[in-house]
Formats: C-alpha cells, sequence, structure tokens
C-alpha cells in the first residue's frame, strides 16, 4: 500500500468532522483495502468507522425496518426483525461472499460503493428503501446511479437505511463460482403497490425492469414473466457470460425469487 494516516472517531460528530476535511471514510474495507493492496487506490487519510456505535443496529420503526450503516452482513443475516419482516433480505445477506466478507463488510459500505454486481444494492431498489446520511433522505430510485457511483456527495456519509416491510419478498442469485459476486442477481418484492424487480451483475449498475414489474403485478407466480421480453443489449456481455445468457439468466433468476418468496 501506499503510505496513509489512519484515525478511528468513537462518535458520528468526528467521523463527520473528519470526512469533511477531506479524509476517504473506511467501512468494512472488502473493497477498498483490496484495491488499496493493488494500489488501484491512493486515499491519504482514511476514517475507519468500526468504533462509532451510533452506525450500527437494527430496529423496527412503524412498517420499516432499520439498519444501521455500519451494521455487519451476517448480523441482518441472523438478526430476529429481519428474518421475521424480510425474510428475504436476511436471506440476501446470507448469501454474501464469504464466512470472512460477511463477518467484516458492511451494508453502508456496500451501498455507498454500487459495484455493479454486489448483492444489497439490489435489495435497496428492490424493496424501495430509504437512504439516511449524515445531511438528508435519498430514496432509493434516486439513489444508483450508475457504475460506482451514487447520490453521495463528498464527505456525505450513510447514517443508515430504512426498509419498508413488503407484502413477500426474496432474492435469487446466479453465482460466479470464483468471487461469489453475482453474474446475475434478481431481489423480487411485492407492496401493496405492486411488484418491484431489482437487477444486478449486469454490469451496467443495479435496475429495475418495468416489463418484469407489471406483468409480476398482475400475477405473482413464476409462470407470470414467460412472455416477458428481456433486451440482451441492455446488459453487458464478458468472459464469464454473453449479454444473450445473462438475458436469460434476468427472467430464470426472477421466476427463482418469486417461488421462493411463495414458499
Amino acid at each position: 500500500m501506499y503510505a496513509f494516516t489512519l484515525e478511528q472517531p468513537t462518535s458520528l460528530a468526528d467521523a463527520k468532522r473528519l470526512t469533511a476535511g477531506g479524509a476517504q471514510a473506511l467501512a468494512g474495507g472488502q473493497t477498498m483495502l483490496a484495491s488499496m493492496k493493488q494500489r488501484l487506490m491512493q486515499p491519504e487519510h482514511l476514517v475507519d468507522l468500526a468504533n462509532v456505535t451510533e452506525l450500527r443496529g437494527i430496529r423496527v420503526e412503524g412498517q420499516s425496518v432499520v439498519i444501521g450503516a455500519m451494521t455487519r452482513h451476517q448480523e441482518v443475516a441472523n438478526h430476529a426483525e429481519v428474518r421475521k419482516h424480510i425474510p428475504g433480505l436476511a436471506a440476501l445477506a446470507d448469501g454474501i461472499g464469504d464466512r470472512q466478507v460477511r463477518a467484516m463488510g458492511t451494508m453502508g459500505g456496500s451501498v455507498a460503493n454500487n459495484d455493479p454486481a454486489a448483492c444489497y444494492p439490489s435489495a435497496v431498489l428492490g424493496l424501495g428503501a430509504t437512504v439516511h446520511t449524515d445531511r438528508r433522505t435519498i430514496a432509493a430510485d434516486d439513489f444508483f446511479q450508475g457504475l460506482y457511483t451514487t447520490a453521495l456527495e463528498a464527505g456525505e456519509l450513510i447514517t443508515a437505511i430504512s426498509f419498508p416491510v413488503p407484502l413477500k419478498s426474496a432474492y435469487a442469485k446466479f453465482r460466479q463460482p470464483a468471487s461469489r459476486f453475482a453474474l446475475v442477481g434478481v431481489f423480487v418484492a411485492q407492496t401493496a403497490a405492486g411488484v418491484r424487480v431489482a437487477i444486478t451483475g449486469t454490469g451496467n449498475g443495479v435496475f429495475r425492469h418495468a416489463g418484469l414489474e407489471a406483468a409480476l403485478s398482475k400475477r405473482f407466480t413464476p409462470d407470470a414473466v414467460n412472455d416477458v421480453v428481456i433486451d440482451a443489449s441492455e446488459v453487458n456481455g464478458d468472459l464469464h457470460a454473453s449479454q444473450a445468457y445473462r438475458a436469460h439468466l434476468i427472467k430464470v433468476q426472477t421466476q427463482a425469487a418469486v417461488a421462493l418468496a411463495n414458499a
């Protein structure tokens, strides 16, 4: 790594002061530290958020489950309230990476990074969640803006994410076997207002699919999407999967997610 200084604040106020001064926030570090080791990133001043207890924890508020930004993946997977109210989110968290990643990675870090093959962004978008920061609240539909790009401004910190409790939800992922990232992952959520479908792993960043949502809002069964056309030109191809194969997987994983949600 290149040389850097490390701060470890214990309060949100101190963390905000440091990041406002230009320091780079460090959440779980599952992406950033690897990038630093490869000298792909060169932050001169890091602020480790691990000791800021205000950013951790899970609670139910009305019809939403609120999860602190520094809550670890495994904590989300194991938490009784998440498993009770949004089992699809708990199952998603339990399938991220491996045990080490789940023990260290954080929800806020994953969402802020917005890797195009990450799992959490599909849950945030699929459930129509709200991202809370130290400055404002941002609707999921406005938060994700493309590859590794979000609505966050310089120095802005995610503090928590609130997830509305759906009628049903589930996540289905076809894994790349080496990295365990999603070749294609689909999160489906049935709500009183209709169905939301969020797709990750296609190389273009997380996105919703209007055709799948319309079909599933009429009938929430796997065969409801049989006639939906997935345009292969809207997804990327690479050495792991062609555009046509990823387009095929979108429909297959959507059907699998709906089956899980109905189980």
